[in-house]
């Protein structure tokens, strides 16, 4: 009878903190999306978003007192909570998944996303109310107009999509599901809760799951404004965890699909081939460590090519649609550099661009030496951080990648870098990209200060510990002075 007693009275003293800042955070969340107003009028945002922040942390840290058993159902529905507050409103500070609605809506007509601009007459008959609405004003902050004048919910609608053939894909799969946008936000929460299963799958902790399932990014920019980042997260979440597990075709292939789903998550293939060029140049490399490395990335570059090779068929070069003026709009251009803040600070704008790829090359080339393939997420991690790091995008959705690599790895540091991204992307501004990158990249370093003191601190009581054992008696532990 003591057991059955004490057992219950343990798990609420530890399970019911959490549940409670868990169901506090549920609360903000839904004022975030419902009583925050919308980009246009964002101020409200600041107090929500901070608020936001507070009580996830506060969650995460009162899941650490949680029996092992109790982790994963706990995580699992607070990650199925947490995507569902996204589903409340329609989104709120991004009008990208207009272009996926249309995206969508463009190939279940049998015509390519790739062939026509969605102003374009010969697109004419698909245009329905929830895209282009009737008698409207062209007011609101999501709205655009037309060559020809008329009003728009998605975004530039005078260019060709930018979308890679396995987001693409991803569009048409959600088409028949809801009009408007709430097929592509019911596709987001069914993606944000899948990683939150992988992670507990491929993880070695499965606590650290919370860090991608209660994060309020994935209410905001997974399943409310239902970015199709949160897919290639999936997929390489799933690539890495196979990766690990000297899967290596199949691994390579999921991270392979990943990168056609939106680019970036190719900062992660670095960590895949961890280890591959371990020894070099003082020996030759592990041939075993370097087959698996060269088995990943050929399976990653033929899952790309093949996921390409039937729009290419029917496109050919009009594949990278908006993807060149992209990348000039958003200030990468030579000529006008408005990324790449840090960098900016030190250096002359002709030198920043091969400044940023000459240290991401290297951060890169130190994870082919000496990363852990038992560990991929490690080297992917660093990688993909870094590359935000150094670039300094305003989009925090682009963040996604590192909150999954973050809730694999465990570096919670890391998670400022989305924060960064979200900071910039509402107040705009050279000076607050760096500081908030500049804050964002401090908080990176003082963790790995931390971690790295903690280390060596583990390290010596064991060697203390053996010393002791040697000499037939206990260790004798001295006070140290903390400057």
């Amino acid at each position: 009878m003591l057991t059955r007693t004490v057992l219950p009275r343990a798990a609420t003293r530890t399970v019911l903190p959490c549940a409670l800042a868990l169901t506090a955070l549920l609360a903000a969340l839904c004022g975030t999306v419902t009583g925050g107003n919308a980009l246009a009028h964002h101020q409200p945002l600041y107090a929500w978003y901070g608020l936001d922040a507070a009580l996830f942390a506060l969650a995460v840290l009162l899941l650490r007192r949680v029996p092992e058993r109790q982790v994963v159902p706990l995580v699992l529905l607070g990650s199925l909570a947490v995507a569902a507050v996204g589903l409340l409103t329609p989104p709120r500070t991004s009008d990208d998944a207009y272009r996926y609605v249309w995206d969508g809506r463009v190939q279940a007509a049998g015509i390519s996303p790739y062939r026509y601009a969605p102003d374009d007459p010969a697109l004419a008959r698909l245009r329905e109310p929830d895209l282009f609405p009737t008698g409207g004003t062209c007011v609101q902050w999501d709205e655009r107009r037309t060559a020809a004048g008329d009003c728009t919910l998605i975004n530039r609608p005078a260019v060709h999509t930018i979308y890679p053939p396995v987001a693409e894909a991803w569009f048409l799969a959600v088409h028949p599901f809801g009009r408007g946008v709430r097929g592509v936000q019911a596709g987001g929460a069914l993606l944000a809760v899948a990683t939150t299963g992988v992670l507990l799958l491929v993880g070695q902790d499965r606590r650290r799951a919370a860090l991608w399932g209660w994060c309020p990014g994935v209410t905001v920019w997974s399943v409310n404004d239902a970015h199709i980042d949160t897919l290639g997260a999936l997929l390489m979440v799933a690539g890495l965890g196979y990766a690990a597990r000297r899967r290596a075709r199949l691994g390579g292939a999921l991270l392979g699909a990943a990168v056609a789903t939106k680019l970036l998550p190719a900062l992660a293939l670095p960590g895949a081939l961890s280890g591959a060029l371990a020894g070099f140049p003082g020996r030759r490399p592990n041939r075993r460590e370097l087959r698996h490395a060269l088995t990943v990335l050929g399976a990653a570059v033929a899952a790309f090519a093949l996921a390409y090779l039937p729009y290419v068929a029917v496109s050919g070069a009009g594949v990278l649609g908006f993807l060149p003026g992209y990348l000039q709009e958003e200030g990468y251009d030579q000529g006008h550099i408005d990324r790449f803040g840090l960098l900016r600070l030190v250096l002359p704008d002709p030198l920043v661009p091969w400044a940023a790829a000459l240290l991401l090359g290297a951060v890169v080339l130190r994870v082919l030496w000496r990363g852990d393939p038992a560990r991929p997420w490690g080297g992917a991690l660093l990688v993909t951080g870094t590359a935000l790091l150094v670039v300094t995008p305003s989009y925090p959705w682009y963040g996604l990648l590192v909150v999954a690599l973050v809730a694999l790895d465990g570096r919670w540091e890391w998670l400022a870098v989305p924060a960064a991204g979200q900071v910039l992307y509402l107040l705009g501004g050279d000076e607050v990209q760096q500081k908030a990158y500049g804050m964002a990249l401090l908080c990176v370093l003082t963790g790995a200060l931390v971690r790295r003191r903690r280390v060596a601190a583990r390290l010596g009581e064991r060697v203390g510990e053996q010393a002791g054992q040697r000499a037939g008696d206990p260790p004798v532990v001295e006070p140290v002075a903390l400057d």
